[in-house]
């Protein structure tokens, strides 16, 4: 009934055409079940790239442990509070501190690690994040660098200030190199989940302070000149440049009260050169072992060309019935902090039909968090595998995003003509069951099509992700990876409004997860699986606060 073929070989690629170099890397980095893309054949831990990057030189300007200040609940985070808060030293620092700081230290024996609010594939954290500022209460005129380990920003540029109305923005960068030393050439694919994951993480922490985000167009060179990504005396070239190289992503401007629109890139670039960098990069990975080029060729194929308008997001966005208030009584900073992404599952647990549901209306693309700002309509649906769902048959479920989803759900139709929608269901989700299977079925091929994994299998529901990929060349491909990593926030923030635990999977077999769908041809592609279940928990794992010094100090 859901068949599958451990034995498929792997695939030609999809296109060797050089008008679609971004299809040609898609295709070559697909998994499949006699070989996996091409990575490291074994891994030294203790040469692990630096998971943080700071500036020696720059001065630092410490940021408040703020965020309790702002706490709201959860269940009523979409509504507009009474007052934004204004922004200042404070509010910039509680924004970082619920998107980019450590949340944990964890520690099993002699290893020790930490957490942060941003999930990242593999916790590696290739995402770096800046403020650029003129004209804000506490926080110096200029170009900063935030540095999660010690909640702090680093002053990368001063300029002196002006009497403008005050401005803020925030921009994000990758290291790719630290995805890239673990996963290879799928490396990529990563990194931009890991930016859809990180652009959620600030869409949430501006939403509990009552601020928006909105991308500003900036082409990718232009902004790594803006973040000083292309001084050569920075990143010089050489044998390892590749591994120190980041990766300009994204500029976003923060909408607040008493905030205007940034002055022009050319401006603020004319500022930094003629104000002086301070400090000088850290380095990351000294001695590498491999080098995947294909990574930072998907980079240059993928990068936003100079000058391109950002259009606002169609009507797609507007047309869902608000999100309704969750019951959870947490705190939406509370909920943040200790999202974690789930190891083990407990098999004999099930979700309650309402918490499945409402997990599923929160992935809808509303203007809110965490899909405020997307540029680009939903291309991105789900094909659930419902293993422990009260009051649902275990199988195969479809839930359409808008956008495409009507047509994909057409093309499915094909495959699966008893398809029929969920009863009791709201109308607007348009979730659809397109066969039923056993438990057993369903649990061998939900392990099988994730890389043989329990969690995938042991969960209440786990999903994959598939994008309509008309729209994946250039820097489309981005967004469409980004769009799935917001996908992937909003469930692992649901998962723990709900009392359980969501894990993204980024380790699947491509093209048998299309073979099940009974989808052809290159449309559409499975870009990322998520997995959401009752945590079991390790009590041999411990955990310590993530600054506990100026948390006594502080306190």
């Amino acid at each position: 009934m859901l068949p599958y073929n451990e034995n498929q070989e792997r695939p030609l690629a999809v296109s060797d055409s050089p008008q679609n170099p971004l299809r040609l890397y898609h295709a070559r980095t697909k998994h499949a079940f006699d070989a996996y893309a091409e990575g490291p054949g074994q891994l030294d831990w203790d040469a692990q790239p630096a998971p943080f990057r700071h500036y020696p030189g720059a001065p630092v300007l410490e940021l408040p442990l703020a965020a309790d200040r702002f706490e709201r609940a959860y269940g009523r985070l979409a509504e507009q509070p009474p007052a934004p808060v204004p922004p200042a030293l404070e509010s910039l620092g509680a924004l970082f501190e619920l998107s980019f700081a450590i949340s944990a230290w964890k520690s099993w024996g002699p290893n020790r690690w930490a957490l942060r609010c941003n999930p990242s594939s593999g916790n590696l954290h290739p995402v770096e994040a800046w403020a650029l500022c003129g004209g804000l209460p506490g926080v110096p005129d200029g170009l900063h660098h935030y540095d999660p380990e010690r909640h702090a920003l680093e002053h990368r540029v001063l300029v002196p200030p002006g009497d403008a109305t005050p401005w803020l923005a925030i921009a994000l960068s990758s290291v790719m190199w630290r995805e890239a030393w673990k996963y290879g050439e799928r490396a990529f694919r990563y990194c931009q989940l890991d930016v859809g994951h990180a652009l959620g993480a600030l869409a949430y922490a501006a939403e509990l302070l009552g601020w928006r985000l909105r991308p500003l167009a900036i082409g990718g060179d232009e902004l790594g000149g803006l973040l000083g990504l292309d001084r050569e005396t920075d990143f010089p070239a050489g044998r390892y440049a590749y591994t120190e190289r980041e990766e300009a992503e994204i500029l976003l401007v923060v909408d607040a009260p008493g905030l205007a629109a940034p002055p022009p890139s050319a401006s603020l670039r004319a500022h930094h050169d003629g104000a002086g960098w301070l400090g000088r990069p850290s380095r990351i990975d000294p001695a590498p072992g491999y080098r995947w080029p294909l990574v930072d060729q998907a980079a240059v194929a993928s990068r936003t060309p100079e000058s391109i308008p950002v259009s606002a997001p169609p009507g797609k966005l507007d047309e869902f019935p608000p999100l309704p208030p969750h019951p959870t009584t947490a705190g939406a900073a509370q909920l943040i902090r200790q999202r974690r992404s789930g190891q083990r599952f407990d098999p004999r647990q099930t979700l309650p039909r309402a918490a499945f549901l409402r997990l599923l209306d929160a992935t809808l693309p509303r203007p809110r968090a965490p899909f405020i700002g997307q540029t680009a309509p939903a291309q991105v649906h789900l094909l659930l595998f419902v293993l422990r769902v009260d009051g649902l048959d275990s199988g195969l479920y479809l839930l359409p995003r808008g956008g495409a989803g009507d047509q994909l759900a057409a093309t499915l139709a094909a495959r699966f003509p008893d398809a029929t929608p969920v009863d009791d269901c709201p109308p607007h989700l348009g979730l659809r069951r397109l066969t039923r299977a056993s438990l057993p079925e369903l649990q061998r091929l939900a392990r099988a099509l994730n890389c043989h994994q329990d969690i995938a299998a042991t969960s209440a529901f786990s999903l994959g992700m598939l994008a309509d990929f008309t729209t994946a060349d250039g820097a489309g491909y981005r967004e469409l990876l980004r769009e799935a990593g917001r996908v992937g926030q909003a469930l692992y923030l649901e998962a723990e409004a709900a009392g359980v635990r969501g894990t993204g999977i980024g380790c699947f077999f491509d093209d048998p997860v299309h073979e099940v769908a009974g989808l052809g041809g290159e449309r559409w592609q499975s870009v990322y699986h998520f997995t959401v279940g009752t945590p079991v928990i390790d009590e041999r794992i411990e955990s310590s606060p993530p600054y506990p010094q100026r948390q006594q100090e502080e306190s």
